[in-house]
C-alpha cells in the first residue's frame, strides 16, 4: 500500500512542474507584449512640452540572490522616480535615469519634455529675483 502512495505522489511532481513551468513563460511573455504595446504607444505619441514642477521623487530598490550556486550572492537594482505637476494641477510620474534623478530637485520648475510615458528631459528654469545682497 505505501508503495502505491509513493507513486501517486511521483506521478503528480511532473505536472506540477510542468504547471510552473508554464506559468513562469506565460509571464515572461506577458511583460514582453506589454513592453511592446507601451513602446509602440510611447513612439506614437507625440513629443510633449509643458511647464511642469517636481513635486516628489522616489526610488525603487530591487534584490536579487542567487542561491544556486556554492556561494550564495545577491545584487539589487535601483529604479528612480520622478513626480511632475503641470500648471493645471495634473501630476504625471516619470521613470528617469539616476544623472536626471540626481539633477532634479522637488519644487524645481521648468520645461518638461516627455514622448508618452517616456522621461526626455527637463530644463530647469531660474527665477531671478530682484538685486538683493
Amino acid at each position: 500500500m505505501d508503495l502505491m502512495l509513493f507513486n501517486h505522489y511521483f506521478s503528480v511532481v511532473p505536472i506540477i512542474i510542468f504547471i510552473v513551468f508554464a506559468f513562469v513563460i506565460i509571464t515572461l511573455i506577458v511583460r514582453i507584449i506589454r513592453g511592446l504595446i507601451e513602446f509602440i504607444q510611447n513612439e506614437r505619441s507625440e513629443k510633449m512640452e509643458v511647464v511642469a514642477t517636481v513635486v516628489a521623487k522616489r526610488t525603487h530598490v530591487s534584490t536579487y540572490h542567487n542561491h544556486n550556486s556554492m556561494h550564495a550572492s545577491s545584487h539589487s537594482t535601483t529604479s528612480y522616480f520622478v513626480t511632475f505637476q503641470f500648471t493645471e494641477g495634473d501630476r504625471k510620474e516619470f521613470r528617469v535615469k539616476a544623472n536626471d534623478y540626481g539633477l532634479l530637485s522637488e519644487k524645481d520648475h521648468g520645461m518638461l519634455h516627455f514622448q508618452g510615458t517616456r522621461f526626455l528631459g527637463f530644463d530647469r528654469i531660474i527665477e531671478q529675483k530682484g538685486n538683493e545682497y
